[in-house]
């Protein structure tokens, strides 16, 4: 059974099951990654959801309308008529995830005493990342070998914000071009633009330029639209 630099026992092999940290020694991750379940929206990698049982062989279920954040662009939420598809398709906007470890953030979960906020540490160094989102959704949460998950926003890089959960939230593109966020029933909860209550998980809230996204104990995924 791994130990980690802290002497904690882990059954996984890549991060400490006690304080998330990196193990040394992981294997490379399997490339086959997990799809979001079409009922739940919660990760899985086989035929059946370990969470709602839905079966993956059968058409997906009606999907609900995205909830409307506070101050997000009504028309994020319009999905096109069917003469409008190739339209919108050819002048959707390139969105744009830039990561970086926000203080003001950091402040705000040592002040409410998250579930981990006692743990948390503000890093000394944490260079910004911007990451392309090309594609129609993104995992937001820690690569793990063991479990299979392979996140496009990876934030299992050292050094790790230990209060982001593997898979810990999805990034959704909406018919319109749009974005939209779900929090995966993740540990420490997802939130939008210094709000302090966190979005309610397995729900789809709009996102527009400029929206940032706080996960974990430190960590904001600024979103904008790029070249």
């Amino acid at each position: 059974m791994p130990v980690c630099a802290d002497g904690h026992l882990s059954q996984s092999i890549d991060y400490c099951d006690v304080c998330g940290s990196a193990l040394d020694g992981a294997p490379a991750p399997d490339q086959a990654g997990l799809r979001l379940c079409p009922s739940c929206a919660t990760p899985t990698s086989g035929r059946f959801c370990e969470v709602c049982g839905h079966d993956s062989a059968l058409p997906a279920p009606p999907q609900a309308a995205p909830v409307e954040h506070r101050g997000a662009d009504p028309t994020v939420l319009r999905t096109p008529g069917p003469d409008e598809v190739h339209a919108t398709d050819s002048a959707a906007p390139v969105w744009v995830a830039r990561v970086f470890a926000d203080r003001d953030f950091y402040v705000r979960v040592r002040a409410r005493k998250g579930p981990d906020a006692e743990r948390v540490d503000f890093p000394d160094f944490y260079p910004e990342r911007r990451i392309v989102l090309r594609g129609n959704q993104f995992l937001i949460g820690k690569r793990s070998a063991s479990q299979g998950i392979v996140p496009e926003i990876d934030l299992g890089i050292a050094p790790v914000d230990i209060g982001v959960s593997r898979a810990h939230a999805m990034i959704q593109v909406d018919p319109g071009g749009g974005l939209t966020i779900t929090d995966l029933g993740s540990t420490n909860g997802t939130s939008l633009d210094g709000a302090d209550a966190p979005i309610a998980p397995q729900v789809a809230v709009a996102l527009r330029d400029g929206s940032r996204i706080h996960v974990g104990g430190w960590t904001t995924i600024a979103i904008g639209t790029g070249p």
